[in-house]
């Protein structure tokens, strides 16, 4: 979606919100002086974006918004740009992933008990951060969604038509892999209709309360199935209005939300409080810069970042845990942790601009651990569904214990040690022979597995250190350096290995999914999957000048993926692919050089070419937060490489200033000097007013506060 296509939708909703009804919301906004102004919620809508598009708070339980019937891969979150049908509207929605779940407790107003679909189109669609509305196309039924932590509000208003307005309460309905296991849907009275909602799926358990009140009296008109109730909404002219509280525990907590963060019935006001949410939160980070695009693509991917890890407890502190019991805390707990992905940039920019937020991530990390004996890999609404190779939670709590955070210490690296000596997941091959050989029982994905488990495995090394465990210091150090056993040094790749001889046959362009020694990828992607010890990879491939040959071949080889490639290998630069994680440290391998210049380059060609003002305007899923993660460090110059500890290299930002709230009244300034399309070389740094020699920057310099320079040039060093 272009920015003027943006502006007409903006329009269209204008002229909605002055119909009797919709006048407090147009008088109430200031456009001209919200950040949520610049977020275009469409942004990987379409493509293979996955995004989610509704409406929701910052880290909210809630996302309510329209759903799809499920067409394919690319309809995980639910919406996909394409379409123009519309089942329901929905009350939580994943983002950016790669399965599709969730889609509880749907809504879908009608004229037609029969009906399980309604048409629409976009220009009768707007949406901004909090809020979401569409007239249905046949209907002309007119629909406005607004939401609060663990709450979410409908408004409907019916045209006269001389048909029975109808609401439908579909509990059957899901997204994707998703299917309803049991029900219950109960009117308690004419304005009050409760239930739960079990289902397995991605999540093999889940389970959902709600609590809907009405503006109006319903009557049940008639059943459909025990898990699809329609009501008669009654003839009157007053648009109907719903607020639904959600929980994980029981129908009494749905209440007990609903009532502390719903308390009447001015829908209004609660879009009001949800563009403040927003606007509080974007306001973390500043940027200057005259390309308006740019500014968009920034704030959108700011907005993205915040869609989760979304709240995952109740208002009285109870929630769901791991081992199926309600469990109370004095924190937060969080769930959709798409750690595979996000322990790259998206928990990295979280230590910075949401501190606030790390002791309850730790703790949710914690509780986690003592409820199914180890650390998350891949955690879904109080299901673990081991999603994705190695012990990416690691890595996570690693850094918040590194960076100095209120945590348990002992209890991080008790929960981070018993995760990595698990025998499950090829653990025990690789505590059994140092490594794991392609033709063990673990025959797939290998040299991934590898991989991950030896940078998370430094990540241990590194809080072992700090707590004084010197020979688990020693032995995990160890075994983060196990990366080497893959490496080839006649072909310079990793490959699968087993008693010293490499897989035959080999082809490092070829990729065959879930059928081969990587993940989602192949050898020249996986290579580089050593972000814990650059130079020891290096060294590996025999000094500077062969590994930067190397690594410049990367980004200009082109060769045949093959028939059974995964989606996922998409935003490709030669062999480089943007649109999948293992890439993304890759580009600022070149600091470790010294040739950050090329880093420079490749930064800014990835900003510019796999990020657009579009629905179709990312390069591979969103991936909860990660792909936005990236842009956002990267365009303001900074990204940390090593998974854990808190060096965030430099890169070549994108605007001319960035102001960074980081949390007890100090603020970050980035400037970049000079800066240009053509200006994206480093020329000099400083620091607080003085020279800075290295190519990165602490974390603890970042959140003490203070001024960085950049000074831009046309010209390589």
């Amino acid at each position: 979606m272009t920015y003027t296509k943006l502006f007409k939708s903006f329009i269209v909703a204008t002229v909605l919100l002055f119909l009797p009804g919709h006048g407090m919301l147009a008088q109430s906004q200031d456009v001209s002086a919200q950040l949520t102004r610049y977020v275009n919620p469409y942004i990987g809508t379409g493509g293979h974006g996955h995004v989610f598009l509704g409406a929701n708070v910052p880290f909210g339980a809630v996302q309510l918004g329209p759903t799809q019937i499920t067409r394919g891969w690319d309809w995980c979150s639910g919406y996909h740009y394409s379409d123009s049908l519309i089942i329901g509207f929905g009350h939580t929605h994943l983002s950016g992933t790669g399965i599709g779940d969730l889609g509880d407790i749907a809504f879908l107003p009608t004229f037609d008990a029969k009906t399980y679909t309604e048409r629409f189109s976009h220009d009768g669609e707007y949406v901004r951060p909090g809020y979401y509305t569409v007239r249905l196309a046949d209907s002309k039924i007119l629909v406005e969604l607004t939401a609060t932590q663990r709450a979410g509000m409908h408004r409907y208003t019916f045209p006269l038509s001389g048909k029975e307005p109808l609401l439908k309460i579909n509990l059957k309905q899901g997204i994707g892999w998703d299917k309803m296991t049991k029900c219950q849907l109960t009117q308690e009275n004419s304005t009050t209709v409760s239930g739960y909602r079990y289902s397995e799926g991605w999540a093999k358990d889940q389970r959902i309360y709600f609590f809907a009140e009405f503006s109006q009296p319903l009557k049940l008109k008639e059943m459909q199935g025990d898990s699809v109730g329609v009501f008669s909404v009654g003839q009157n002219m007053k648009p109907l209005l719903a607020r639904v509280g959600i929980s994980a525990v029981s129908v009494d907590n749905a209440k007990a939300n609903l009532r502390a963060e719903i308390k009447d019935w001015d829908f209004d006001r609660v879009v009001d409080n949800a563009d403040a949410a927003w606007n509080k939160e974007l306001g973390k980070i500043k940027v200057e810069t005259a390309d308006l695009n740019d500014k968009t693509i920034f704030y959108t991917a700011l907005f993205h970042t915040m869609t989760a890890p979304s709240v995952f407890s109740d208002v009285n502190g109870e929630y769901r845990g791991s081992d199926g019991k309600i469990h109370k805390g004095d924190f937060t707990n969080y769930t959709i942790l798409s750690l595979w992905d996000t322990y790259r940039a998206a928990h990295p920019l979280m230590t910075i601009i949401h501190p606030e937020k790390q002791r309850d991530i730790a703790q949710t990390f914690l509780h986690i651990f003592e409820q199914q004996g180890k650390l998350p890999v891949w955690h879904l609404v109080g299901n673990e569904t081991d999603c994705m190779v190695g012990n990416p939670g690691i890595p996570v709590l690693a850094d918040i214990v590194l960076k100095g955070f209120d945590v348990d210490k002992q209890a991080a690296f008790k929960a981070m040690r018993t995760s990595a000596m698990l025998d499950e997941r090829s653990l025990d091959n690789l505590k059994k022979y140092g490594y794991i050989p392609w033709n063990s029982d673990s025959t797939y994905e290998t040299v991934a597995k590898g991989l991950e488990y030896a940078l998370a495995d430094a990540s241990v090394a590194k809080v072992a250190k700090l707590v004084g465990a010197k020979k688990d210091y020693r032995y995990f150090l160890k075994r983060s350096q196990s990366y080497k056993y893959y490496f080839d040094k006649k072909t310079g790749f990793m490959r699968g290995v087993a008693n010293g001889k490499f897989r035959e046959p080999f082809n490092p362009f070829h990729s065959s999914h879930r059928n081969d020694d990587y993940t989602e990828g192949n050898a020249w992607q996986y290579t580089w999957l050593v972000p814990h010890d650059v130079p020891g990879l290096i060294k590996l491939f025999g000094g500077k000048r062969k590994f930067v040959t190397k690594l410049d071949s990367l980004f200009t080889v082109v060769g045949d993926l093959g028939a059974d490639a995964s989606p996922d290998i998409s935003g490709l630069i030669g062999q480089y692919a943007h649109g999948n994680e293992p890439s993304h440290h890759i580009i600022y391998m070149y600091n470790y050089v010294n040739q950050h210049y090329k880093t420079a380059e490749k930064v800014r060609e990835v900003l510019k070419t796999m990020y657009h003002n579009d629905f179709d305007g990312l390069s591979g899923n969103e991936d909860v937060g990660q792909m936005s993660a990236w842009y956002i460090l990267s365009s303001m110059g900074i990204y940390q490489v090593e998974p854990s500890g808190g060096k965030y290299m430099f890169g070549s930002p994108l605007f001319d200033k960035a102001e960074v709230n980081v949390g007890h009244g100090k603020t970050f300034t980035i400037l970049a000097h000079g800066n240009s399309p053509k200006n994206m070389y480093v020329s000099y740094i400083k620091l607080n007013g003085k020279l800075y020699n290295k190519l990165y920057i602490d974390y603890k310099d970042i959140m003490a506060g203070g001024t960085l320079e950049f000074f831009m040039t046309d010209r390589r060093p």
